[in-house]
């Protein structure tokens, strides 16, 4: 039996030239567009990308991604994925009659563009620079060097006056004040074809189903109401915004509530400082509008600090405190999340907060101070809890921000918030307290902030409401404060401690004489 072999016919020079017309015509056929990628932007207004995109005459998809490399983060919540694809429904709605829509792609980053560029010609993406995290940060490192391999032009935006890559902080403020003045970008949008895309990689559904929440307590998504909270802040709300700031009923009126809208960029940090800035209503009521937008900016400046070192989401801001010793006890970790301490202002807070999504800045720096100090807890183990639990959480702010409260900065005053008394001051009357403790309600309101000292019996209430019984304290608070005290004020005095302050203080701190004020 031999062998049969298969003959090579060698191709003809008029096949290998219709070969080469056939690709040459296909690279040639490749539809041309640009993209427009949103994160924390969702709106239609003041959206430089937006405008790019619009200015040129290339066809372009607007894009939001769900990765799932950034769902299995410590600090994701379903609650926030939720506000991001309401907020998407009501641009969509907005942009439905120019024929346009947000795309929702669920897949890594590197993944879908790959795949569109295959498709497609990409010419421009457009987006706004992401004050993210670690993982967002090395993630848009890779995508540049994808993209500029594939000669992709990726032109990003600042956003919120936060500026990537600067060496110094000497003349931030000047420039975060030149930067809400400019001009309110007006986007207009044509009524031209948008093209349609093939990606077919649904939800999964144990996503999906993580997204059927009660929101009842939630701020509505959307530029819609973002708009409607700023509104009656400035017309109605802020004129009790300062005298109420820190107590946890009054505040959630007399406080603007937009932190979400901006979180999301619902609305622009730059919308917020003009419609506030040069509103009819300003100096009939400079003082509080003034302290609010005195806030505006230190928003921003903690996050232009978390842009300029995004490690702090994992590790001590100042290296020294990594140094201090803390036993975990997750005993008193437990209780802490579940609103179970014993201290009726820390428990109502997070019981709020878990339900709400929102707690005014007084009651987070509370629960920081009460869990690090009082509790002896590093503060990496309630970091994520209540980012998750925050609808406004924003990375930049979120973890700086916990870790001054915590202590571990080494350059801000470090506040043991005693709890009582921050109850006896901010929620006199319990009202807050009684909102959100039932096992409390039929407690004496002077007896409300202490109520261990008033019943003696093993759980409290038990003769009153047996179903209902509160908690004694888990620890001693004076005690605990105490102890507090002389161990992270001690710890300043290390080498490394004050090595790191000074490092800190020239990598974060202006020069009052290059400082600007509104």
């Amino acid at each position: 039996m031999s062998l049969q072999l298969t003959k090579l016919v060698k191709p003809k020079l008029n096949d290998i030239s219709s070969i080469y017309r056939r690709f040459k015509l296909s690279k040639v056929t490749k539809q041309s567009i640009n993209i427009v990628w949103l994160k924390r932007d969702l709106r239609t207004q003041d959206h430089l990308p937006l405008k790019m995109a619009e200015d040129s005459d290339i066809p372009y998809i607007i894009l939001y991604l769900i990765e799932p490399s950034l769902l299995k983060r410590p600090d994701w919540s379903p609650r926030h994925l939720w506000f991001a694809l309401e907020s998407i429904k009501n641009i969509n709605v907005t942009l439905k009659e120019c024929n346009k829509q947000v795309e929702v792609l669920f897949s890594d980053a590197e993944e879908i563009f790959n795949s569109l560029s295959i498709e497609y010609q990409i010419l421009n993406i457009f987006s706004h620079t992401e004050t993210g995290v670690k993982e967002t940060w090395d993630r848009d490192v890779r995508l540049r060097n994808h993209f500029k391999s594939k000669r992709i032009n990726w032109i990003e935006s600042p956003t919120n006056g936060v500026i990537r890559g600067i060496d110094s902080r000497n003349g931030w403020d000047r420039r975060w004040y030149e930067t809400m003045r400019m001009p309110i970008i007006q986007n207009r949008y044509s009524n031209r074809k948008t093209v349609s895309i093939k990606f077919n990689k649904p939800l999964p559904k144990n996503l999906t189903t993580s997204l059927s929440l009660n929101t009842e307590s939630f701020q509505p998504p959307g530029e819609k109401y973002a708009w409607k909270y700023l509104s009656s802040f400035v017309v109605d709300r802020s004129g009790a915004y300062l005298s109420n700031i820190s107590n946890p009923s009054k505040s959630k009126k007399s406080c603007s509530r937009i932190s979400v809208y901006l979180s999301w960029g619902n609305i622009s940090s730059k919308q917020c400082y003009q419609y506030i800035k040069y509103h009819p209503k300003f100096d009939q009521n400079k003082r509080n509008f003034n302290g609010f937008l005195t806030r505006l900016k230190w928003r921003c400046h903690f996050m232009q600090k978390f842009e300029d070192e995004c490690e702090y989401e994992t590790r001590c801001i100042n290296r020294g405190y990594e140094l201090l010793e803390r036993e975990r006890n997750q005993e008193f970790i437990t209780n802490w999340m579940r609103g179970k301490t014993g201290f009726p202002l820390i428990d109502a807070s997070i019981r709020s907060v878990v339900a709400s999504g929102w707690l005014n800045f007084r009651m987070r720096a509370m629960l920081v101070s009460f869990f690090c100090h009082h509790l002896d807890q590093d503060w990496r183990d309630g970091a994520n809890f209540l980012a998750k639990q925050f609808l406004d959480y924003e990375p930049g702010i979120h973890f700086p921000q916990f870790q001054m409260q915590a202590g571990t900065t080494g350059i801000n005053t470090i506040r043991i918030y005693n709890p009582v008394k921050q109850s006896q001051d901010h929620d006199k009357e319990g009202v807050f307290i009684k909102e959100w403790i039932p096992e409390l309600e039929s407690c004496p309101v002077d007896s409300i902030h202490e109520p261990w000292k008033y019943y003696s019996s093993t759980d409290f209430f038990q003769d009153i409401q047996p179903h209902l019984a509160y908690h004694k304290p888990i620890i001693d608070h004076k005690i605990g404060a105490s102890n507090a005290r002389k161990k992270i004020w001690g710890h300043r005095s290390n080498d490394l401690v004050k090595l790191e302050k000074q490092r800190i203080l020239d990598k974060h701190t202006r020069s009052n004489k290059l400082r600007m004020k509104t």
